[in-house]
This record gives structure tokens, C-alpha cells and sequence, in this order.
């Protein structure tokens, strides 16, 4: 009946895995760790369902130096993946902390606005306390939505993603997400960032269209 059927994929949405070898990812690791230890020692109390967070400007700390420098090349490879116009120089990190969530709390689903990219990079993700989810971004998606026969990235409203030591997920700062709930019995420590160009509103605001009347 059909002489022919394709299938064409518009406006997909790219969330980026990198992985780091062990040989990197331990050490830098172990003093990021100390230096969150340090910060959150002793801990303040927490209410139900909360969470530890350090300030927001760890890029800035010396012990987070290599961790900057990885951000800005995961950044630099996002940005040469989607073939955009930009000079490298102008990534910069606007927001770096770290997040500790104890065993029995979750993180509300969000986004971080006024950012062009975000991302995470895991400490320690222990079974149970090792997923990242995300949220179909198409509001639209949801009016008339049936049951699945086999769940696929079509049919889908929801995704989640594998946490682990030593991996970056970075993705649009638009992009809704979230945490479930720690279902281990050991905290959950990820350190969380933006990125942003600085010269946005030189080089991008402007119109990209040409008058028609000149004068």
C-alpha cells in the first residue's frame, strides 16, 4: 500500500555524557572532597527533604582548579558539537557548587535560567543514588498522551540518565531536571555548574535580519 516510509528527527535535544579516566577523575576527586568536608564541617541541621550546599563559587578555589578546566573544555566541546559561532574565550563558568544529598532526599525537578549550558559532575553516585531524570521540555507533548505499548525515546515524557564517579552530564540550562530520591545509605555528592557567554549581548542580541528600507 505504502511505497515508501521515512522518519525525520527536528529540534532534538542534546545532553552530553563524558566520562573521565580514573587515573584523573581519584585525585581530583579526593580534594575536591576534602575541601567540601572542610566547608560543610561541622554541617548545619538540616529540615525534612533537605540538602547540603556549598556557595556557589567553587570554581574560584584553588582545589577546584582542574575541575574548572575540565568544565570549560566540556563546554568548548559542546559548543564545537553544535557548530555555533563563538569565540572560547567567552565561556565562562557564572556558578559552581557542590550538592550532598543524605539518603531519603530527592532533588525537585528545575531549571537554571539565564545560562546558556548546565551540568553536573559526580563524586559519589552509590547504587540507589545514581540517576539523573529529565523532562520532555515540549509542553505540548502531554495534552494527548496514551500508554505506550514499549516505551522508547518517541513515546516518552520522562529520561534518566546514569550517575557515576568521575562523569559530567552537561546539558541546556533550559532543559527541566531533577533528582530522585537517594535510596542508598550514603550521601550523594555531585557538583553542580553554568555556563554562559559573556559577550552575548555584543556579539548575538543584535538582529540577525536586514532592513528592507534603507535610511
Amino acid at each position: 500500500m505504502f511505497e515508501n516510509l521515512t522518519v525525520s528527527e527536528f529540534f532534538p535535544t542534546v545532553v552530553w555524557v563524558i566520562d573521565l579516566k580514573p587515573e584523573k577523575f581519584r585525585p581530583m576527586n579526593e580534594r575536591m572532597m576534602r575541601k567540601i568536608e572542610e566547608m560543610l564541617t561541622p554541617r548545619p541541621r538540616l529540615g525534612p527533604g533537605e540538602a547540603w550546599q556549598t556557595h556557589q563559587r567553587l570554581h574560584e578555589l584553588e582545589e577546584f582548579a582542574e575541575f574548572a578546566a575540565c568544565v570549560r573544555g566540556a563546554a568548548r566541546g559542546a559548543c564545537d558539537f553544535l557548530k555555533i559561532d563563538y569565540d572560547p574565550k567567552s565561556l565562562v563558568i557564572t556558578g559552581c557548587w557542590a550538592n550532598i544529598v543524605p539518603p531519603g532526599v530527592s532533588h525537585v525537578s528545575h531549571v537554571h535560567p539565564n545560562n546558556y549550558l548546565s551540568g553536573v559532575y559526580y563524586l559519589k553516585a552509590a547504587p540507589g543514588a545514581d540517576r539523573i531524570g529529565f523532562t520532555d521540555p515540549r509542553p505540548q507533548a502531554s495534552v494527548i498522551a496514551p500508554r505506550p505499548r514499549e516505551p522508547n525515546r518517541y513515546n516518552g515524557q520522562e529520561a534518566a540518565m546514569v550517575a557515576k564517579e568521575g562523569r559530567f552530564i552537561l546539558f541546556p540550562a533550559w532543559l527541566r531536571h531533577g533528582v530522585p530520591t537517594n535510596k542508598s545509605s550514603e550521601d550523594r555528592v555531585s557538583v553542580a555548574f553554568n555556563i554562559m557567554l559573556s559577550n552575548y549581548a555584543e556579539r548575538y542580541a543584535a538582529p540577525v535580519w536586514e532592513p528592507n528600507v534603507r535610511g
